[in-house]
């Protein structure tokens, strides 16, 4: 998936770009030119690969699902409209290869999307990025 103000990033620029999000820290406040910039990034190396699948930590359902939701749609995907609506933080995981999706309760401290790309070549991009904005495609 290309977007249509796409500024050519390189794979390298945009590992550089996406590699402040370690997976192990809280995701940083951001400001609107910065989420830009990690919307072009994050767009350009899943177009590089056969799928995603994303982690979501959120305070509520509904924060959840609707980050689920703009991701998928970001990503070309058609996201489940189907999950419960369960009380308190909650863990979301969808693998964008098959549709399986899951929520449960989350007592971890991170809130964010973990994007793990996949590509079934050798040598394909198999990174994974997040904690991400949960906010990032609104």
């Amino acid at each position: 998936m290309s977007t249509p103000n796409h500024h050519r990033l390189t794979v390298p620029e945009a590992k550089k770009v996406l590699n402040k999000f370690n997976c192990l820290d809280i995701a940083p406040t951001l400001k609107a030119s910065e989420k830009g910039l990690i919307r072009e990034a994050l767009l350009f190396m899943t177009s590089l690969t056969d799928y995603q699948i994303l982690g979501i930590c959120a305070d509520t359902a509904q924060e959840g699902i609707m980050a689920m939701k703009t991701y998928s749609h970001a990503f070309g995907h058609e996201a489940p409209s189907n999950l419960p609506e369960i009380e308190g933080p909650v863990y979301i995981k969808l693998n964008g290869k098959n549709g399986l999706c899951y929520i449960d309760s989350y007592s971890g401290h991170h809130r964010g999307v973990l994007v793990s790309c996949q590509s079934y070549q050798e040598g394909g991009i198999n990174e994974m990025y997040g904690h991400l904005p949960l906010d990032l495609f609104v």
